[in-house]
């Protein structure tokens, strides 16, 4: 991506629906702190709110939204199937359950939060996200942390079954030490969008001397040069924080563009340093 990029700036899902290229991610976040800083992240520009249904803040996400007094339709909301609701049934009393707690009419994307449970599980929770998205409750459906085997698994599933549907959206956790080129790969060639998640690495690597290097040539800091690297990767940043002056830094990353050598200095190739789960690897 290049420096042409502004924080209203979408990518077009395969849905036909548009995603802003920055989002702005709530896991862990405490549910009565929750509106607060969705509702700053709002006002300082962000139109991309992340969600899940495990982080139990689904609902002040949705308060912040209508407390923002922006149109329903200006703003991307995402929400995720959790492991324990997984399978059909399951699947289909937690989507209804996200609108009981939000009080949204629709939700913008709705993903499968991990690939546990087993085939069986997993396709009947897709199919649970098709019916949702073909009744107009979903507008846009995918994965997060899907391996190849996952996803290929769903891709045979989605061209032999009647069910259907199309993947819009695989999130990953996805940074320098992290570059699953393997993933990346499969979801580019079947236009899959990629959004990252922890693409700030949870601030484990913010004294890296590459990363303090690249920061102090830009005159930016070590988060915003994680979040432009992830920008010109051509992924979708999540980044999560919950102090506000750290939700406008990690906004202010397009007035600047990593140059070839930044860009190479930050290619760790054959890195595999998750911070945190890895339902990539699951067998299961």
């Amino acid at each position: 991506m290049s420096s042409q990029l502004t924080l209203t700036t979408t990518v077009k899902l395969p849905s036909s629906h548009d995603m802003q290229v920055l989002g702005y991610g709530v896991y862990q976040t405490p549910a009565d702190v929750c509106e607060s800083v969705v509702l700053h992240a709002l006002n300082t520009g962000y139109r991309h709110i992340d969600s899940a249904r495990v982080y139990r803040n689904e609902k002040p996400c949705a308060d912040a939204m209508r407390a923002s007094g922006l149109k329903r339709e200006d703003i991307f909301f995402t929400s995720k199937i959790g492991p324990r609701d997984m399978g059909y049934d399951k699947a289909k009393k937690a989507i209804e359950a996200s609108f009981a707690e939000t009080g949204l009419d629709y939700a913008d994307l709705f993903l499968i939060h991990a690939p546990y449970g087993g085939k069986t599980a997993r396709c009947g929770t897709w199919q649970a996200l098709v019916e949702a998205q073909k009744a107009g409750r979903i507008r846009s459906i995918g994965i997060s942390n899907y391996g190849v085997h996952h996803l290929q698994e769903l891709k045979e599933f989605i061209e032999t079954s009647e069910v259907g549907g199309k993947i819009d959206v695989g999130q990953w956790e996805l940074h320098p030490w992290l570059p699953r080129h393997d993933i990346v790969k499969w979801a580019r060639e079947n236009n899959v969008v990629v959004q990252a998640w922890s693409p700030l690495v949870r601030a484990e690597r913010a004294h890296e001397a590459v990363l303090q290097e690249i920061g102090a040539k830009h005159g930016k800091t070590w988060a915003q040069v994680l979040i432009r690297w992830s920008l010109q990767q051509g992924f979708v940043p999540l980044p999560k924080s919950v102090t506000p002056k750290r939700i406008e830094d990690n906004a202010d990353v397009f007035d600047f563009e990593l140059d070839t050598e930044d860009m190479k200095r930050l290619d760790f190739p054959d890195s595999y340093a998750p911070c945190s789960w890895d339902p990539t690897v699951s067998r299961d």
